[in-house]
């Protein structure tokens, strides 16, 4: 089962605003992190979509209050190469390149395009037959199709992962940061964005072959954006959020399977709400 459903790990939406929903990472789904060692390479193509229908926000004090809302859609095009080395045993590695695509209705607006480009590496290993635990870091570029669709500034995204497997249950997650360079423009002030912690748990339900419900957990926090020209931080640019959801996993075949999972903020500061959904097909080859 785990070459049906391993290879869809080390993705995630582009870096956001403090103003924005979507927690990084959020679009892991189950057995994200359950990886193996000493195999013989192969490749991966992932296509992940998600939309969120943000209706409401958090203000500075936690309380959610109704907005004027926004529906975006998100997707994310990935080729992933599968390998080991001789020189290194029982450990395994990834390389990505993955292109996002985004497309944005509210207020009037109505317009979309291709965002950042993500690449880099992961590696992991094996603690024992059951469990995986390794580190991904990734570069994010600062250009796409839209200034509106790119957050302007380069980026990193590291996080440590893991995976626990039981017989008829399945457990695995992150935790990591985003660290982004000072934003420039000409004639505008430069910015600091703020760094970016965020966490992503799912725990499944190994119900048959095909099958496999989930809970998502899903947490971050964002600390303040500071204005290098005027050197203070901005007002309420320190934001949270804590989202909860479920979803079932479809294992169709050994090379094919499709996730689906819906998601809904619970607590948060400064952000629009996330009331989300995630859809993510894999197809694995030789």
């Amino acid at each position: 089962m785990v070459l049906c459903v391993f290879a869809s790990t080390l993705s995630f939406v582009p870096v956001r605003t403090a103003e924005a929903s979507d927690v990084t990472l959020g679009i892991i789904g189950p057995h994200e992190y359950d990886l193996p060692v000493d195999f013989k390479p192969f490749n991966v193509l992932v296509q992940y979509g998600d939309g969120n229908a943000a209706g409401s926000y958090y203000n500075s004090g936690g309380q959610r209050k109704p907005g004027e809302g926004s529906h975006t859609w998100a997707g994310m095009t990935k080729y992933v190469h599968f390998r080991t080395f001789d020189a290194i045993p029982h450990v395994g590695f990834a390389f990505e390149l993955i292109q996002t695509e985004s497309y944005n209705l509210s207020n009037g607006t109505n317009y979309g395009g291709l965002g950042p480009t993500i690449v880099g590496p992961a590696a992991w290993f094996k603690p024992n037959s059951h469990s995986t635990f390794g580190i991904q870091t990734f570069m994010q570029t600062n250009s796409g199709t839209r200034d509106s669709l790119t957050p302007g500034y380069w980026s990193n995204i590291s996080s440590l992962i893991f995976d626990y497997e039981w017989k008829h249950f399945s457990f695995d997650g992150d935790a990591g940061t985003v660290v982004g360079a000072t934003k420039h423009k000409t004639g505008e002030h430069s910015y600091s964005p703020g760094v970016v912690f965020y966490s992503n748990l799912r725990f499944s339900w190994k119900a048959t072959k095909l099958v496999e419900p989930f809970l998502a957990f899903d947490w971050q926090n964002v600390t303040g954006t500071y204005d290098r020209t005027a050197d203070r931080y901005l007002d309420d640019s320190n934001s949270r959020e804590v989202a909860l959801g479920t979803g079932i996993m479809f294992n169709i075949a050994r090379d094919f399977s499709l996730t689906a999972r819906y998601s809904h903020s619970v607590e948060g500061r400064d952000t629009s709400e996330s009331n989300a959904y995630y859809i993510k097909l894999l197809y694995l080859w030789p």
